[in-house]
């Protein structure tokens, strides 16, 4: 155990001494690539940096990261759609058909969810070409509950299940989620 305590302090280090903006690229980074997790990132910023400002620099640089990652799959959907072939293709089709169904508040939801991949989710919305107005809104009341999530928390998935506590603020964070996002969808004309 000491040697995790250890490991973790020469990243914060690490951090401290890179400033913020080591710790703003590898939650862009994050967006792009899938095994990276997000969770931990946070909680490594918000050790660095602080509570407050560790979960809005985590914030800023998960919404840039996702809107990138968003951008570049809208812009290539059309040549990947052509290289795709067969049972592949059909797939994708499917899984783009029943995301672009999906509503406003559903999409806020699913972004709000912790272990929700994010790359899947900027993946999925490129290729389907959701509004670039639906997405960012989405993005904008989602993540603010994914990361405070990650920074109040900071532990994997097991210990989290296992905290009442934890299940208890993501299931209140879900809800007002929702609530914004019923919200700015009538405000906004989002659908």
């Amino acid at each position: 155990m000491v040697q995790i305590s250890e490991f973790i302090e020469k990243i914060v280090n690490l951090l401290n001494t890179g400033g913020p903006l080591l710790g703003f690229l590898i939650i862009v980074l994050e967006s792009f690539i899938p095994p990276l997790p997000l969770g931990l990132y946070v909680a490594l910023n918000c050790k660095a940096f602080g509570l407050i400002y560790g979960i809005i620099l985590s914030w800023t640089a998960t919404i840039v990261g996702c809107i990138l990652s968003y951008l570049l799959f809208y812009y290539l959907s059309e040549k990947i759609e052509k290289k795709l072939k067969g049972k592949k293709k059909k797939q994708i089709e499917e899984a783009s058909k029943t995301f672009h169904m999906i509503s406003f508040p559903g999409l806020v939801l699913l972004i709000a969810l912790p272990f929700t991949p994010a790359f899947l989710i900027n993946i999925l919305a490129g290729l389907t070409k959701i509004s670039r107005r639906k997405f960012i809104a989405s993005l904008l009341i989602g993540k603010i509950f994914t990361i405070t999530f990650w920074g109040y928390v900071g532990k994997s998935f097991i210990e989290s299940i296992a905290d009442p506590k934890a299940i208890l603020y993501l299931s209140i964070s879900l809800i007002i989620a929702y609530i914004i996002s019923k919200i700015v969808s009538k405000k906004m004309n989002i659908e």
